[in-house]
């Protein structure tokens, strides 16, 4: 296989977003766009990846390089279109010999299985194109026999028979890297904009008695996001294609349209998720399990045979064993449940570890935070904890120990222990009645 390499167009100033974050920042299913074009160029193995940037969003250089590092960012400055863009990543590119894809951050619906079919075969040029629904702004692809390319036709620019045709050009192009810089060494701006277009190269390579070609995909996959409301869009289509994807795979899902994926969640067949789950990234259900409705589930594996919910929150590092129990308004953080754990109501479970079979009441809190530091909680196999306790951590509560409700616990409590950690109740004969009357009377007088 021919070596390859991508060129991300990543430099429009997104000023329809009418966000202070740029555009190709924003996130579809908890992942950048940006993001989502990379993942794209790395599964199709690209050795080399650059993406070109503007001057006007330096976090967007700044994301780059935090991923791929600074030998990945090309500027374009000034902006004169689509074909000076990809000139920019030229010099990034030196000493590369093989093909170039150019893509789009601001496409984070395009995937590696679209764009496969264009390597390979004798073509100088191949473009992506797309059957359009309604063409109408979009580029004409104007074919000849087969896949041969003969022109791209701009709609302003097209005759009225051109403007009937549905095969509509997505901008993404492969090329060999030698040929691409020399066909846009012979773009000009002779145009209304003065700018240097991309698409200008098939002309050019066509002028040479070179072939072009188009290779076609579903219009959704090459889906641009120009806008809050095209993002939302690709939003939408994202996560249909993810909830038809799991309930094909064995996942059930009572009501799939309230359920919210995230662009790496894991799910196992046989998992049963109830209505309004979120998933943010990070998760995965490695078996059979019951994630319960309104739960939220960021950074956490469960096993099989646990349940989750409802109203649940697992947050980054939570592991919740096979047949482990996290019950309604508990959250828990960078807490590994052991088999058969439970925790069934109005918890909070920071920074620790509950054994197998350990039992933590309603109203517990791990105390992981002094304000300074982070510590640890952990409870022993077949522990019990009893209601409204509060576990000072760092501290150990032993195997098949118990905690008395309601205890504040600072110290270690030996395997097979009972801690008290609550002062001694004290009755007052009456004083409730007599508080009570003279609160009356002293009302009555203000009256």
């Amino acid at each position: 296989m021919c070596a390859r390499a991508a060129v991300i167009l990543a430099a429009g100033q997104g000023t329809r977003m009418r966000s202070p974050l740029p555009k190709v920042l924003h996130q579809l299913a908890g992942r950048a766009m940006l993001d989502h074009a990379i993942d794209t160029a790395e599964a199709l193995g690209c050795e080399r990846i650059v993406v070109v940037v503007g001057t006007h969003s330096p976090q967007v250089g700044q994301h780059v390089e935090r991923r791929l590092g600074k030998g990945a960012v090309a500027v374009q400055d000034p902006p004169l279109g689509t074909g000076h863009a990809v000139q920019a990543a030229e010099a990034a590119l030196a000493g590369f010999e093989g093909d170039v894809v150019i893509t789009y951050a601001d496409c984070p619906l395009l995937r590696a299985p679209s764009v496969e079919p264009m390597f390979g075969g004798e073509a100088a040029v191949t473009v992506l194109g797309f059957e359009a629904a309604d063409p109408g702004a979009y580029g004409r692809l104007v074919m000849g026999d087969g896949d041969a390319l003969l022109r791209i036709v701009e709609a302003k620019e097209a005759s009225e028979h051109e403007l009937k045709v549905t095969r509509c050009n997505s901008g993404v192009m492969v090329c060999e890297r030698g040929l691409l810089f020399s066909l846009l060494s012979e773009v000009t701006n002779d145009n209304a904009k003065g700018e240097y277009y991309l698409t200008d190269i098939i002309d050019l390579a066509r002028r040479r008695d070179m072939n072009c070609r188009a290779t076609f995909t579903d219009e959704a996959a090459v889906q641009g996001v120009n806008s809050q409301a095209e993002l939302v869009a690709a939003e939408a289509q994202f996560q249909s294609v993810q909830r038809d994807h799991f309930l094909t795979e064995g996942v059930a899902m009572p009501a799939p349209d309230t359920i919210q994926f995230a662009w790496d969640t894991e799910v196992a067949a046989g998992t049963t998720i109830e209505p309004n789950v979120v998933f943010a990234p990070g998760v995965r259900i490695t078996g059979p399990a019951k994630i319960r409705a309104f739960s939220h589930l960021e950074g956490a594996v469960v096993e099989a045979g646990a349940e989750v919910g409802p109203y649940a929150r697992l947050r980054p590092g939570t592991v919740i064993g096979p047949k482990a129990k996290i019950g309604n308004f508990v959250e828990v953080k960078n807490v590994t449940m052991g088999e058969g754990a439970k925790a069934n109501h109005l918890s909070y479970l920071g920074d620790g570890e509950v054994g197998a079979g350990a039992n933590i009441g309603a109203g517990t809190i791990f105390c992981n935070y002094d304000g300074f530091n982070k510590a640890r909680t952990v409870v022993g196999e077949g522990a019990f904890v009893g209601s409204n306790s509060a576990l000072v951590a760092p501290v150990t509560v032993g195997e098949g120990a118990m905690v008395g409700s309601g205890s504040v616990v600072a110290e270690d409590v030996p395997a097979g222990d009972l801690a008290l950690g609550r002062a001694k109740q004290v009755n007052k004969a009456g004083w409730a009645a007599r508080f009570r009357a003279a609160m009356t009377e002293r009302k009555g007088r203000k009256s």
